[in-house]
C-alpha cells in the first residue's frame, strides 16, 4: 500500500513539474514576443499555417492560417488585415506555412487561370469521352468541334486554340490533376470565349454535339472544313 501511495505521489509530482514547466515555457515565449516587440509599433498579421494550394476560395482559407502580432516594419506590404477582404476570391499560387497572408497573392478565378479580361467564359456539359476521353483539363488548350444530325449532317472544327479555364466533375468538384485513369461520366468544361464565339458553342450545345481536341499552340489551324457524309467518303 505504501508503495502504491509512494507511486501516485510520484506521479502527482510529475504533473505538477509538467505544467509548472510548461506555463513558464508559455511565459518565456510570451515574454520573447514582448521583448521582440519592444519600442516597436505592433501590428496583426495573418500567416499560413497549413499549405493553400492555388485555387483555395477566400472563405475557407480561415482555418489554415493564424493571427501574429510582429514589428510593423516586418509587416508585408498588403497584408490582409481581415479574412472577409478574400471572399469570392481564390489563391493565384500555392501560399507556403510561414508566409504571411498579402492581398496580392488572391484574385477572381478568372485571374487564377489567367484569362484576359475582354473574354467571355461559358460552360457546357458534355460525356467524358468527348472531352478528350476525361482527360480535359484546367489550362489546356483545345480546338472545339461541332457536329449536327438531321437533314444536314455535319460536323466542322468551330473553333480552334480555346484556353479551358476550368473543369468539375458530376457533383460540381472542380478536376484539377491529370490521374492515370479518365474521369467517366459527365464533365462541365469552363471554355474562355469572345462573344461572338459563346453564341456558336452554346448554339451547338443545344441543337447538336461538342467534341474537344488537345490542340497546343502549335499545332496546324490549316485544312479544317464542314464535314458531311459526301465529304468523309471522298
Amino acid at each position: 500500500m505504501n508503495l502504491l501511495k509512494s507511486k501516485a505521489a510520484g506521479v502527482a509530482a510529475a504533473v505538477v513539474l509538467a505544467a509548472a514547466g510548461a506555463a513558464l515555457l508559455v511565459g518565456y515565449v510570451k515574454g520573447a514576443e514582448s521583448r521582440a516587440l519592444k519600442g516597436e509599433e505592433p501590428a496583426k498579421v495573418y500567416v499560413v499555417a497549413d499549405a493553400i494550394a492555388m485555387g483555395t476560395k477566400g472563405e475557407e482559407v480561415g482555418a489554415k492560417v493564424r493571427q501574429e502580432t510582429v514589428p510593423v516594419k516586418v509587416r508585408a506590404a498588403g497584408a490582409v488585415s481581415a479574412l472577409d477582404a478574400l471572399a469570392g476570391k481564390v489563391a493565384l499560387v500555392d501560399l507556403v506555412p510561414g508566409e504571411q497572408l498579402v492581398t496580392t497573392r488572391f484574385g477572381s478565378a478568372a485571374d487564377a487561370a489567367g484569362v484576359p479580361s475582354n473574354l467571355l467564359q461559358v460552360t457546357v456539359a458534355m460525356d467524358a469521352v468527348r472531352a478528350l476521353g476525361g482527360q480535359v483539363r484546367e489550362g489546356d488548350s483545345v480546338g472545339v468541334l461541332a457536329s449536327f444530325k438531321g437533314d444536314t449532317e455535319t460536323t466542322h472544327m468551330i473553333l480552334q486554340k480555346v484556353r479551358v479555364t476550368g473543369v468539375r466533375n458530376e457533383s460540381g468538384s472542380p478536376v484539377r490533376s491529370r490521374p492515370d485513369a479518365a474521369v467517366t461520366g459527365r464533365l462541365m468544361v469552363t471554355l474562355a470565349l469572345d462573344a461572338p464565339s459563346v453564341e456558336r458553342v452554346v448554339f451547338a450545345a443545344e441543337h447538336g454535339s461538342l467534341w474537344l481536341t488537345a490542340e497546343p499552340d502549335e499545332a496546324s489551324e490549316a485544312g479544317t472544313k464542314v464535314q458531311t457524309r459526301g465529304t468523309v467518303n471522298l
